[in-house]
């Protein structure tokens, strides 16, 4: 289904989609570019500059609540904005340093696809090149929010889902303690380090 879909034709909405994504793409590109000496002079200003970056183009809320799942539904309102909180946290605290100390990179945005049965669905092709001429294709699974706005919802990379995997790390953390929520968020940003991404992907 995936194939049928990539090699339909594209439209004027899929064109536009591209466009948003490329321009937000390389806007986050520039700001992490101009803001690594911030990381290791004040790290509290630098997350707050990234995360300001990407709070109207990543859904942050969405994709925490998918990683919760089923789970959701057992955690309080308030347990539910802390995860959220702590997602975003985790994934800083786990990835930040390796991005901003990575050689310079180049990201290429290429195409789009609007879901022809959804089309407030769509998912965006990219591929990151590395300095030493390393590429990785990477995918992300955008979706429209109520006020018409196209938004990141899941990130794949090199096939690897993302947001599957940190869903699955989340159910296996219910269970090693006993259902309790509020221990899983406590202890989310170590389940982020030792789900090791970076492994998953090397090895994909």
């Amino acid at each position: 289904m995936l194939l049928v879909v990539a090699a339909m034709p594209a439209s004027a909405g899929s064109d536009s989609l591209r466009q948003y994504v490329d321009d937000n793409t390389q806007a986050l590109v520039q700001e992490l570019n101009e803001k690594r000496g911030l990381y290791n002079t004040d790290r509290e200003a630098f997350y707050e500059q990234m995360e300001a970056a990407l709070a109207n183009f990543v859904d942050f809320r969405r994709i925490a609540a998918r990683v919760m799942g089923r789970y959701a539904r057992q955690a309080s309102p308030e347990q539910r904005d802390a995860f959220v909180e702590k997602f975003k946290r985790s994934l800083f605290d786990s990835y930040a340093k390796a991005l901003v100390e990575a050689d310079n990179f180049t990201i290429s945005v290429g195409d789009a696809t609007i879901n022809p049965n959804h089309d407030d669905r769509a998912s965006v092709e990219l591929q990151v090149t590395t300095a030493s001429g390393n590429r990785y294709p990477v995918v992300y699974s955008m979706y429209r929010n109520d006020n018409d706005r196209w938004m990141m919802e899941n990130v794949i990379v090199e096939g690897v889902n993302i947001g599957l995997a940190f869903r699955d790390r989340f159910a296996q953390e219910m269970e090693e303690n006993r259902n309790n929520v509020q221990a899983v968020i406590d202890g989310w940003t170590d389940a982020v380090k030792e789900l090791d991404l970076d492994k998953k992907v090397d090895q994909s």
